[in-house]
């Protein structure tokens, strides 16, 4: 039986033809991918969207960094053997502005609030190799980066930063001005007695670029030779006139006071901030009047304060944080009714002294109401108090939050440094900055491992944060002050303990200045105490770790104290002076190859940091004694009162 005969054939099917069949073509499969997307459920659907959107911007936040490290990575080969020739191991000046050394940066893109002592002009960077920090914007050059060209800006190689052709020195009279040291790098007891006169050296300087790009506004921009405004009343130089005196620098001191008989006028229509202008402004005039008995200085402080007073036309008798000092109105902040616990509780000396001397007594009034109102306030930890308070209706606001960091630190400085003023009398503001000592010793301090360094941290409703502000460095000369006036002893002990972790702030990083905030280690098997964020690594020439360590100073008498004091100021003039004129504040403390130059010297670098460091170096006991002045908050020495008993 034969099988019955087929056909044989051949079947062809081209790419163009639509038939319903499989053919396993792209098409197919994407109906096949389709169905399958729909047979899922909306939740797994949704997930996976979810899961692809986290995974393209994780990719887009991550390539800038990733392209510029490698990019940087390229660079750094290819100048590693140059800059190993450029850089000196001292601090001089260099002879050429060398071009493009300084990469361009960003346009400002967002916003942060300001801390104490720091105008609220500050927007975030992004710096070289990937570090943020703050820098203002506001200034009277429309293009830095085309004017800094255009002078010559900017030379770096981890010293003094050069902004001219022509050279101020040469290495070796560098060498001889800024540091005098032995051949193992410690400062020599020969040197020592010319510390005070490097100061004044260092004011100088700074005074030059103040004078020649900055006279009669508020800030000096040291790199652009221009300057920025905040209230548009001369900040810096009025901030500078006791350290003037001080210092004995007579002619720089007459030429400042002749600015302020011809030309500073409060009848401006501008906004002020109370608390700043009252610490800076108010408390510089009065000082500069308690130093030289001349009536220039305080008619002009009656005007200011009086222009100040409608801050406390609120309805709780908190004042607003804002005064035009013009109109004769107040505000708060746009965007709040609160105003910080330490604006509204650290303008007292200044405004208890206004009275004293005017016999005016609406001025101590108004600020004896203040603290009256915070000392029976709910909310408050074992002394400790929040960082906000509002003024409609006297409350704290965000509670919960306890620091001695930013919008809080000058309220405890100031309960000790009223009841000083005063004649050690009121025993209210003793009681509340005790207890508050004690709530500091139960709830923020703790140690930091491996090396066991004492520390302030924050709490935030209960849960511990192991993070200091270099503000809070102001805590150690504090306690030092108490115990001096007959506080417990142990308050000195705990004093020394935390002057060395502020020490240690500095002598931690590359740059041997400090940065702005650090984090601490409490784990075992850390390897380093202090820790460092990108966005925290700034350094703005602030004074609170010299200022302790000119109360430490004052009171042990022990040298070591004066040896930070030294380094520091070395360090100062290694990465922040600038050839022209001035001092800048930088934004990386961690890099001494580019420590990344702001172009701003804050006008309490002249008031504070610089005066407190010749007050340490100085011989004289008696100059500004302890005994016979106290300190407002931005280092302007107002007298303790004479005892009417």
């Amino acid at each position: 039986m034969h099988t019955p005969p087929r056909q044989d054939y051949v079947s062809i099917s081209f790419a163009g033809q639509r038939s319903g069949s499989y053919n396993n073509s792209k098409q197919w499969r994407r109906q096949s991918c389709w169905r399958k997307w729909k047979q899922l459920s909306r939740l797994q659907r949704s997930l996976i969207l979810f899961i692809l959107v986290l995974l393209f911007i994780c990719g887009i936040a991550t390539y800038p960094t990733v392209t510029e490290h490698l990019s940087g990575l390229t660079e750094g080969e290819q100048h590693t053997e140059s800059n190993s020739v450029l850089r000196p191991v001292v601090p001089h000046v260099l002879p050429e502005p060398l071009k493009q050394v300084r990469p361009p940066l960003p346009e400002p893109t967002s916003k942060k609030l300001s801390n104490r002592r720091g105008p609220p002009f500050l927007q975030n960077r992004l710096q070289k190799k990937g570090n943020a920090s703050d820098t203002v914007v506001e200034d009277k050059a429309a293009d830095t980066k085309k004017e800094g060209e255009d002078n010559g800006v900017i030379s770096w190689r981890g010293a003094v930063i050069d902004t001219d052709q022509a050279t101020e020195g040469t290495k070796d009279e560098q060498n001889s001005e800024d540091s005098p040291v032995d051949q193992k790098g410690k400062p020599s007891k020969e040197s020592e007695a010319n510390w005070p006169e490097a100061v004044r050296e260092s004011f100088r300087h700074a005074w030059k670029g103040y004078k020649d790009f900055a006279w009669g506004h508020d800030e000096l921009r040291p790199l652009s030779k221009s300057y920025s405004e905040w209230f548009g009343l001369g900040l810096t130089l009025i901030d500078a006139l006791d350290t003037m005196w001080i210092l004995g620098l007579k002619e720089e001191f007459e030429e400042a006071k002749a600015w302020v008989a011809t030309e500073l006028t409060f009848n401006k229509n501008v906004d002020v901030n109370l608390f700043e202008s009252t610490i800076r402004i108010l408390g510089g005039l009065l000082s500069t009047y308690s130093l030289t008995g001349d009536s220039l200085f305080l008619d002009k402080a009656k005007d200011i304060g009086s222009r100040l007073m409608p801050a406390f036309n609120t309805p709780s008798k908190i004042p607003y944080s804002d005064v035009n000092i013009g109109k004769g109105t107040a505000h708060p902040p746009r965007w709040t009714s609160d105003s910080t616990v330490a604006e509204v509780t650290s303008i007292q000396l200044e405004f208890r002294e206004l009275s004293r001397l005017t016999q005016e007594p609406q001025y101590q009034a108004a600020v004896a109401e203040v603290m009256k109102q915070v000392h029976k306030l709910d909310g408050k930890l074992d002394g400790l108090v929040p960082m906000f308070i509002n003024t409609n209706s006297g409350q704290f606001t965000h509670q919960g939050i306890y620091t001695l960091g930013a919008r809080a630190d000058s309220y405890y400085e100031y309960l000790l440094k009223q009841w000083i003023q005063g004649g050690k009398k009121e025993d209210q503001l003793l009681e509340d900055y005790l207890q508050a000592i004690e709530g500091v010793k139960r709830n923020l301090l703790q140690k930091s491992s491996p090396n066991g360094l004492t520390f302030v941290g924050e709490l935030s409703h209960g849960q511990f944060s192991p993070k200091m502000d270099h503000l809070v460095c102001f805590l150690p000369g504090t306690l030092a002050l108490g115990a001096h006036n007959g506080l417990p002893d142990d308050h000195m002990d705990l004093a020394k303990q935390l002057m060395e972790t502020c020490y240690q702030m500095y002598v931690q990083m590359e740059t041997g200045l400090s940065p702005e905030i650090v984090h601490f280690n409490m784990h075992e098997g850390s390897t380093r105490d202090i820790e460092v964020k990108l966005a925290d690594r700034h350094n703005l020439l602030r004074p609170e770790t010299v200022e302790s360590l000119f109360y430490l100073y004052r009171f042990t008498k022990d040298q070591k104290y004066r040896d930070w004091g030294y380094e520091i100021l070395q360090n100062f003039n290694k990465y922040t002076k600038v050839s022209s004129g001035g001092y800048t504040s930088i934004n990386n403390v961690r890099d001494p190859d580019y420590p990344s130059p702001r172009d701003k010297m804050e006008s309490f670098f002249l008031g504070e940091t610089l005066k407190y460091l010749y007050l340490l170096f100085s011989d004289d006991p008696n100059l500004i004694s302890l005994d016979q002045y106290v300190f407002n908050t931005e280092a302007h020495p107002l007298p303790i009162w004479p005892s009417t008993v």
